[in-house]
């Protein structure tokens, strides 16, 4: 039986601006969170923000006119993994090294499942659909797809965990282990997931430990077969054949693991380039990897964003500096994402409270500073916290198919579901 999750449902905490908004007279509006008796104050404590269209200049544009809708919703322990399954659920994962870690499938409210806003519905917090245990942090957990089976990995990094989703109860349970190649007590493996007739499961802490194992028989189907010590800092599997590598030092390469290793390389580090700022990077590649054009995103942790066709991966198309106030304090929760359901749109993370969302479609030459086409900021708002306690975003996602739709986690527990309002269009 599906239960609340405690600690979700919306908090009812101080008021902040963003619950209120101006009509088209300049009057304020407030949206009831729930139908019943008119207010005696402003219901500025709704963590409910639905956007009205605005024709008077106030003060609080910057939050209630630019979302569409904007749901806050609190864990009960932080997250670093933000998984989809279907487009109605979600996993999330603690990290925490000194307990037990919480492995939750959420569902959506109903009120984020439908396609179009369609008012008030009674039942606006997530719900627990399964749950489990593990002894060790999560920091990355992925869905086999077409099964009902998670790997998860984390620290200490001696081994991948398997788990399996039970069909007759709510319980998320331990299923087996993998064992990895090279174990190192700061360094965990990076891991993507084949999805074929017998799914793989890619992982690796360096470019010597990368290997394919079959999730049935525990074989290895492939290995880099390489001495490189080459420190990982993501896996993308691309397609049946084709996975993407980048390394912690912005090294990016395309591997198809029908041939022996021979992956396409940005192997020149050239004015502009990954590695050349140095730092550390991390990467994703578009859902068009075989169109022409970039559909590569690199970004470094000093802000630095490179975009690669996967033709010529040894010359950036281009190379800009985002507007970052310093490098991340923790740059391995930096996140690069392209929209699935945008042209040249994507989201970064990892240097502060905010997300930002980034069109790329006029970005050309080397070192220009672009500038966000949106940022959310709801993680530092809405909790009032001072620049010291200011907590950092740890993930975020977009909605398989909600083109604008986000989710995005905070050190402080704290999960957000925000719709935003492209400002340049609506003008």
């Amino acid at each position: 039986m599906r239960t609340e999750v405690p600690g979700y449902r919306d908090q009812r905490g101080p008021s902040h601006t963003g619950a209120n908004r101006c009509n088209k007279t300049g009057s304020p509006v407030c949206l009831a969170p729930e139908p019943g008796p008119p207010p005696t104050e402003p219901c500025c404590h709704s963590r409910v923000l639905t956007a009205l269209e605005c024709c008077a200049p106030c003060d609080i544009v910057s939050l209630s006119c630019r979302y569409q809708d904007f749901h806050a919703f609190d864990l009960s322990g932080a997250t670093r993994v933000l998984e989809w399954i279907g487009d109605k659920g979600v996993f999330v994962a603690e990290y925490e090294s000194l307990k037990k870690n919480e492995i939750l499938h959420l569902i959506l409210p109903l009120r984020l499942s439908v396609k179009e806003n369609q008012g008030l519905f009674p039942e606006r917090d997530f719900k627990v659909c399964h749950g489990g245990f593990s002894d060790t942090s999560v920091f990355d957990l992925k869905h086999v797809p077409d099964t009902r089976l998670l790997v998860t990995t984390g620290l200490p990094g001696s081994y991948l965990h398997v788990w399996q989703i039970t069909e007759d109860s709510d319980v998320i349970q331990a299923a087996s282990t993998i064992a990895v190649q090279e174990k190192e007590d700061s360094l965990w493996p990076r891991v993507a997931i084949f999805s074929l007739t017998t799914p793989g499961v890619l992982h690796g802490v360096r470019l010597s430990s990368l290997r394919v194992v079959d999730l049935e028989s525990q074989k290895t189907t492939y290995t880099s077969g390489v001495s490189d010590s080459e420190e990982l800092s993501s896996l993308q599997v691309l397609d049946t054949n084709t996975f993407a590598f980048c390394c912690a030092s912005g090294r990016l390469g395309l591997v198809d693991i029908r041939q022996k290793w021979a992956p396409s390389e940005n192997v020149s580090n050239g004015r502009g380039g990954p590695g050349a700022a140095g730092g550390r990077w991390c990467a994703e590649v578009g859902g068009k990897v075989r169109s022409p054009g970039p559909s590569i995103a690199i970004l470094g942790s000093n802000g630095q964003l490179c975009l690669l066709d996967p033709r010529d991966l040894c010359h950036p198309v281009s190379s800009v500096q985002c507007l970052v106030s310093a490098p991340s304090p923790d740059p391995e929760l930096l996140r690069v994402t392209w929209a699935p359901g945008l042209d040249n749109c994507l989201a970064i993370s990892g240097f502060d409270g905010t997300v930002q969302v980034y069109d790329t479609t006029s970005w050309d030459g080397m070192g220009n500073q672009v500038e966000p086409l949106f940022t959310h900021r709801g993680h530092i708002f809405l909790e009032g916290h001072q620049t010291d306690t200011t907590p950092l975003v740890t993930t975020h996602t977009w909605h398989p198919h909600k083109p604008r739709t986000l989710l995005s986690a905070a050190s402080d527990a704290s999960l957000h579901v925000w719709d935003w309002v492209d400002m340049h269009a609506s003008s």
